[in-house]
């Protein structure tokens, strides 16, 4: 059940989503949309980034609303997708990133790597946040008051991370990599937050069960079984595009108080979400894997 009551409003507001075609991401777009922010989708397909587009601007005829295509696996299209935004904003005489919402997320039953060399679930999951987080800072501490929203899970807990490994992990378990993933964003979240002052604020947020396609679009195995059993007990998207909005445009969101939120309210991570030295050992093999330094 969500708790957000407080009237957000996003009026002036400039919103960068990724994974906005569908599921949460669909449904936070045009939550940001109606609210009077303007919303720069991110996805993997033009054909389903103009149908998103289109369908938000049906909907809400005021809407502004663009729609960039970037395969968050390759960091080069990351890289490039931070140049795009750059380039869309100046069009528009905006300098400024008010809240980038990282969002897309994939869960594979069979290990793929990437180009770059990087097991997927990994690289898109958590490395591309990373990097896109990075390639935007500029623009996020040109706002009054910057925010970086990771959807994560409450999949991270219980889960061990040995940091030298998430690049290539051997055996693969498909499950297993998506929890490492999940608790990797809620450790980038705490990081950062310890690295920056309160300028530009991180928050990695757990959805819950939702209702999408997240097990079935990278398998059609027993992953794709179980999960289309589980996802009749989920809520609907709608729910944590809520929270997702809440978080987007409450003030003064208070990091001391937990950089982890369930619905709209602060929730205790798991005690590996809570360990400095992962968390500081994660952000530098982090910038190895991406070639940054940060």
């Amino acid at each position: 059940m969500i708790c957000c009551k407080q009237e957000i409003v996003l009026t002036e507001k400039t919103i960068v989503l990724t994974g906005a075609t569908s599921g949460i991401g669909f449904a936070s777009a045009k939550k940001f949309a109606s609210n009077g922010a303007y919303v720069i989708g991110v996805g993997r397909s033009e054909m389903r980034n103009q149908n998103a587009q289109q369908a938000i601007q049906n909907e809400f005829p005021m809407a502004h609303v663009d729609y960039l295509f970037a395969d968050l696996a390759s960091q080069d299209q990351v890289k490039k997708l931070a140049e795009n935004i750059n380039v869309l904003l100046q069009g528009h005489e905006i300098n400024a990133v008010d809240v980038l919402v990282n969002n897309a997320g994939i869960y594979l039953e069979k290990k793929q790597t990437t180009k770059d060399g990087i097991e997927q679930t990994f690289a898109v999951n958590h490395l591309a946040s990373f990097l896109l987080s990075h390639e935007l800072m500029p623009l996020l501490q040109a706002s009054n008051q910057g925010r970086i929203i990771t959807v994560s899970s409450y999949a991270h807990r219980n889960t061990p991370l040995m940091v030298n490994r998430l690049d290539n992990p051997w055996p693969y378990i498909g499950l297993l990599a998506y929890k490492r993933s999940k608790l990797s964003n809620i450790l980038f979240s705490y990081e950062f937050n310890r690295r920056y002052d309160n300028k530009v604020t991180a928050i990695a947020l757990d959805p819950g069960l939702v209702d999408t396609s997240i097990a079935s679009k990278g398998s059609d195995g027993i992953s794709d079984w179980v999960w289309r059993l589980r996802r009749k007990d989920g809520e609907s998207p709608d729910i944590p595009a809520e929270a997702i909005n809440y978080l987007a445009g409450v003030e003064n969101v208070n990091t001391s108080h937990g950089y982890f939120y369930r619905n709209c309210e602060p929730e205790i991570p798991s005690i590996n979400a809570r360990k400095k030295d992962l968390a500081e050992k994660l952000w530098q093999r982090s910038c190895e894997l991406t070639n940054i330094n940060w």
